[in-house]
């Protein structure tokens, strides 16, 4: 019996020491979290803080960036040594005069750093539509058309022509439907003229298509004359991945020996046949293709005069200078 008593007493010796560690342990992760609370809070002020310090020092630095412009405008007034009259033609600080002075600094801004307006690329986007393609065998394909006016798109030939079929003719594949899609329908399409390209990513991949009916786009300006310099920054349009018109930025690396260049811009799928825009908003080029392996880049192919031969009136209008 006194066994059995002493038993019961270790029990509940046990339970309570259980107990107090559980409560000692709630305790602690209780503090832990006020501490990380704590410390959370604090670290929010401070960035709120260092924040609002860096908007006033880069609200001074504007200021003072300002004053530097502006004193260097009116240092330009010089008296001259006998009547006084003003010389140059400097720009005064009030007025509609700061105004202009603002503008000549942010296209000074535009063309240094390669920025196109935004009111222009939303233009350009209009005269973009997502282009699909069905095959005798059923398989459907997607990518990117540009408007050029009267009906005629200009997109890429591996998107509305099947390349690189057997020689043997035997299964052989090809394009049995061509669809632009404008105002949330497919309208059927027809391929007027095409390059000689027999495999993709090739200098005469492009193919020129015509709409059955008519459609409001505005029609892009082509420019055959483009450099395509290294470092010189383009503007990408095209049906990434068949989520609609996309804009992506980039830069030109380098022409290659078949007449292709190749440049820093996403190359996903779909924006096959779709812009490469200069800093004018003009055409100068279409992705073929990307990389091997690397999204990143992309191989575009420069517009020239022959892939508007059957285009009513562009080829006169053509940009050559």
């Amino acid at each position: 019996m006194q066994g059995i008593l002493v038993f019961r007493r270790r029990i509940r010796s046990t339970a309570v020491s259980v107990r107090r560690v559980i409560l000692y342990a709630g305790l602690a992760i209780s503090l832990s979290s006020l501490a990380f609370s704590l410390g959370s809070w604090t670290a929010q002020r401070s960035l709120a803080a260092e924040i609002a310090a860096s908007g006033v020092r880069l609200e001074v630095l504007q200021g003072h960036l300002a004053r530097r412009i502006i004193g260097t405008r009116e240092a330009a007034i010089q008296p001259s040594a006998t009547n006084g009259e003003q010389e140059g033609n400097a720009v005064s600080a009030t007025g509609t005069s700061q105004s202009a002075l603002v503008e000549e600094i942010k296209r000074q801004l535009q063309a240094e750093m390669g920025l196109l307006p935004v009111r222009l690329l939303r233009e350009r986007r209009e005269s973009f539509v997502e282009l699909n393609a069905t095959d005798n065998f059923g398989k459907t394909s997607y990518g990117t058309a540009g408007y050029l006016g009267r009906g005629y798109f200009i997109t890429v030939k591996h998107g509305v022509m099947a390349l690189g079929n057997p020689a043997d003719g035997r299964n052989r594949r090809r394009m049995v439907a061509v669809t632009v899609r404008y105002r949330d329908r497919d309208i059927p399409a027809d391929v007027i003229d095409s390059g000689d390209a027999t495999v993709e990513v090739h200098p005469g991949d492009w193919a020129v298509i015509r709409v059955r009916e008519d459609v409001d786009l505005p029609p892009l300006r082509a420019d055959a004359s483009y450099g395509f310099e290294f470092a010189a920054p383009i503007f990408r349009l095209g049906n990434d991945y068949s989520k609609g018109i996309i804009l992506s930025t980039g830069y030109v690396g380098q022409r290659m020996t078949n007449g292709l260049v190749t440049c820093l811009t996403d190359g996903h799928p779909g924006v096959s046949g779709g812009g490469v825009l200069n800093q004018q908003g003009d055409l100068v080029g279409i992705p073929v293709g990307r990389m091997q392996g690397d999204y990143r880049f992309s191989f575009i192919l420069p517009v020239r005069g022959e892939m508007f031969r059957r285009v009513p009136g562009l080829p006169d209008a053509l940009e050559t200078h």
